[in-house]
């Protein structure tokens, strides 16, 4: 089953479950899909056009992310009632998102991508987060990525 019918499914469940956080969140997913898909179809004139599940997959990743975000604010707002429900979101989010890599994987990765590529220096952390990111498939935080490049690239 893809990312869309499961998040459908998980949708359906939560509206006869009465779950107004999971119908909040997903009917939000949803409609960035759908939004993704009508530019996708004006872009290629193809009035079936769909996402793939890697697309899909971003979405959710920047629904995380705006939501990860908004926590912040929130925290730094004072706004302990709103921080709860961000909690309770990304809860929802997350679930979608595949099993993240412990960081010595990435650290395996990061250092046989530099291998590869041979002699490089800290002005090429741009190729070597780019390599890694690819090689990772979305199965690491990017902000753990860049970290580890960094430490190795001196």
């Amino acid at each position: 089953m893809g990312l869309m019918q499961t998040i459908d499914e998980d949708y359906k469940k939560a509206f006869r479950g009465g779950d107004k956080i999971t119908i909040e969140v997903l009917r939000g997913v949803k409609t960035a899909v759908q939004n993704a898909e009508i530019e996708k179809r004006a872009k290629t004139s193809n009035r079936e056009a769909k996402l793939t599940d890697d697309e899909a997959l971003a979405i959710v990743k920047r629904q995380v992310k705006q939501t990860e975000e908004a926590g912040e604010l929130f925290k730094q707002g004072g706004r302990e009632d709103l921080v709860a429900q961000n909690q309770a979101e990304l809860v929802v989010l997350k679930k979608y998102l595949p099993a993240q890599m412990e960081e010595g994987k990435v650290r395996e990765i990061a250092k046989g991508v530099i291998a590869k590529m041979g002699k490089v220096a800290p002005s090429d952390f741009g190729k070597v987060m780019g390599a890694v990111m690819k090689e990772t498939k979305g199965q690491a935080d990017g902000t753990v990525v860049s970290k580890i490049v960094k430490e190795l690239l001196g």
